[in-house]
């Protein structure tokens, strides 16, 4: 089939690999634009932008896809069968959904309708789901809101974090959307509408969502340390110092040690080679690997070797 590929991350271009490999004529790829990135400010290109210039695709990045009559018109006279959509970072106009003859399908890393929406994957690792999976479907005018050709399943491990989730579903995504596109050009295809009495919604993902309040249960917290896990990664102070969390687990009950009543959420109550143990509203979470912004990452036996940071220390502050 003629292909017109909008995506913009790894997860995207790990879908579009899938449909190179399976033989499908890639007549352009659509990626968000070229960005600063980093300290330096040097100009960045898209995992997906990467991907098409290695395999000689036509490459287009409209600022505001709604707004650029210029591109509109360039994607009429391409004339593809389907526009395949997979973490693209825009929503689609009606001028667009109309063009291709087989529609517009999207990747999306969630069982809809739960989680539509930006986010999906580290909103099922905080929610502690047990299982996420992808879905394909044919996109409407609402987020998320299309018709559902396929779906498929997996567990979320216990040590999944949203990096090792987001790579187990972009590449069933990638397998999921070579098997939905035989299925259109066939005609086999289904078209399941999706109920919206069982709708949820995630929004983007924003560095304050990363920001532990240790006021919530143990539990959670670890979660989040997980669901953040690479971006925009779990954070607490210490001593006005912003300190990244990128491993913790929950110390089992029955392993609790000592008095630790009246001790305030964020309070540490043990600086050992295994950890920092922190006191949290419900349960005690073992930080266990840590960075100082502008720092190496480090397992907490090696930060501690630098720090000293007593019983009592209150974090988040």
């Amino acid at each position: 089939m003629k292909i017109v590929f909008m995506g913009t991350p790894e997860l995207a271009a790990t879908v579009l690999e899938s449909l190179i490999r399976a033989g499908h004529e890639i007549a352009a790829v659509v990626t968000q634009p070229d960005k600063p990135k980093g300290r330096g400010g040097a100009i960045s290109c898209s995992p997906v932008k990467l991907l098409a210039v290695k395999e000689r695709i036509p490459v287009y990045q409209p600022v505001r896809i709604r707004s650029d009559e210029v591109f509109l018109k360039t994607l009429k006279e391409i004339s593809p069968d389907v526009i395949a959509v997979a973490a693209f970072g825009q929503i689609l106009p009606k001028a667009v959904l109309d063009i291709p003859k087989f529609g517009c399908l999207n990747v999306h890393t969630s069982l809809l309708p739960k989680y539509r929406g930006a986010a999906p994957i580290q909103q099922a690792i905080l929610d502690g789901e047990k299982m996420t999976g992808v879905t394909i479907m044919y996109m409407a005018e609402g987020i998320d809101t299309g018709d559902i050709i396929l779906q498929r399943t997996i567990p979320i491990e216990a040590d999944d974090t949203g990096e090792t989730l987001t790579n187990k579903l972009a590449a069933l995504g990638g397998e999921l959307i070579v098997e939905a596109l035989a299925k259109v050009q066939n005609g086999t295809s289904l078209r399941i509408r999706q109920d919206e009495s069982k709708a949820t919604y995630v929004g983007v993902l924003k560095k304050p969502m990363g920001d532990m309040d240790f006021t919530r249960s143990a539990e959670w917290l670890e979660r989040l340390v997980r669901a953040m896990n690479p971006c925009p990664c779990a954070y607490t102070r210490l001593k006005g110092r912003m300190l990244k969390v990128w491993g913790a687990r929950v110390l089992p009950e029955g392993q609790a040690f000592g008095d630790n009543e009246g001790n305030v959420p964020g309070t540490v109550l043990v600086s050992g080679r295994d950890g920092l143990y922190i006191q949290t509203g419900n349960g005690v979470l073992v930080l266990t690997e840590l960075q100082f912004e502008g720092r190496k990452r480090m397992m907490a036996e090696e930060f501690l070797r630098g720090q000293t940071i007593p019983a009592g220390t209150v974090l988040g502050v």
